[in-house]
């Protein structure tokens, strides 16, 4: 499972965690903007933005987890079992398959409101990238600075939601999610007040007990609820490097570690966690077993060429010794 987020302090992050118990040999992967994006049932793009982020390179093209582009349009897809519903392609209507949604979007698109005009007759269609990828069941987060949707394409149809949290994680649908935040009204970063009754002495007796009865288990709904709380109680300063340390925080709360959840005889693990600044197009990472934040700047590739570059995820632990 997983769980993005946007966030703003100086300037606008967007990242999130890919929690799973494998891997598809995922790269950092920048796109170029003569890069040529071929869809199956969609005019494809010739030349587009540009755009950085988390893929798997399969034919020489680049299956997106996540992603930003060079006006700051961010995506990421967040599996969503048994909840997404791809429909066949029809007559009418754009069919944009699952796999090449996020280039169809930030290839295209510079802000939330554009995007938000143009899903109008987006239709997510289950067309497979190959025998080797069927379609795998998403969600997606869409954000800019500004603002945040998710988009999940249900039995009923395409629903775009609005997300004032700007956080996601999986199951169950958004909306159900988002009113799920009223249990948690209570919480706060302040100590309690006692209301519980007068006629009782209560002892604050430890610092961080007005988050008691925040979730901190692994699931979901729990997820979405701690990385919510964390982020938007989030304060960072306004240098890089205390905005990329905060933002890897409020993913590290929500983070899976090995041997928690099990899954037959594996087990799923926080795979890598992001953080882009979408103001530079730097991207930012760290791995499960390399803690080291490493960045890759998109703007020092060539943003007017038509190769791709990609930069294999760097998984060993990087220890400074001091004496």
């Amino acid at each position: 499972m997983c769980t993005a987020a946007n966030y703003t302090a100086k300037d606008h992050y967007f990242g999130r965690n890919l929690d799973l118990e494998y891997s598809y040999r995922e790269a950092v992967t920048v796109t170029p903007r003569n890069f040529p994006f071929e869809f199956r049932k969609v005019p494809g793009l010739q030349t587009h933005h540009a755009m950085v982020g988390m893929a798997t390179v399969a034919d020489g093209y680049p299956l997106y987890y996540d992603a930003t582009n060079d006006k700051g349009l961010s995506m990421a897809g967040l599996n969503f079992p048994d909840n997404a519903d791809y429909k066949p392609p029809s007559e009418g209507g754009t069919n944009v398959a699952s796999f090449e949604f996020i280039p169809w979007v930030l290839g295209q698109f510079d802000s939330v409101a554009q995007v938000r005009e143009a899903l109008s007759d987006v239709r997510i269609v289950d067309t497979a990238f190959s025998e080797a990828f069927p379609p795998s069941p998403l969600h997606w987060i869409i954000s800019d600075r500004n603002e945040s949707i998710t988009v999940e394409a249900v039995a009923e149809g395409l629903k775009v939601h609005e997300n004032p949290i700007q956080v996601l994680t999986n199951n169950p649908t958004f909306d159900i999610q988002l009113f799920n935040i009223n249990n948690f009204m209570n919480l706060s970063v302040d100590p309690p007040e006692p209301h519980f009754s007068k006629e009782i002495p209560f002892d604050v007796y430890s610092r961080g007990l007005g988050a008691v009865g925040l979730p901190g288990d692994l699931s979901s709904m729990s997820r979405f609820v701690k990385a919510a709380f964390t982020k938007v109680n989030s304060i960072s300063g306004d240098s890089e490097s205390e905005a990329i340390s905060q933002f890897f925080h409020i993913l590290g709360s929500v983070e899976q570690q090995r041997g928690c959840v099990r899954l037959g005889d594996k087990y799923e693990i926080t795979i890598y966690s992001s953080c882009c600044n979408t103001d530079k197009g730097i991207y930012y990472y760290r791995t499960y077993e390399n803690s080291q934040i490493t960045g890759v700047d998109m703007h020092k590739e060539d943003l007017d060429g038509s190769e791709l570059a990609s930069y294999p995820l760097l998984k060993d632990q990087k220890i400074l010794m001091q004496n």
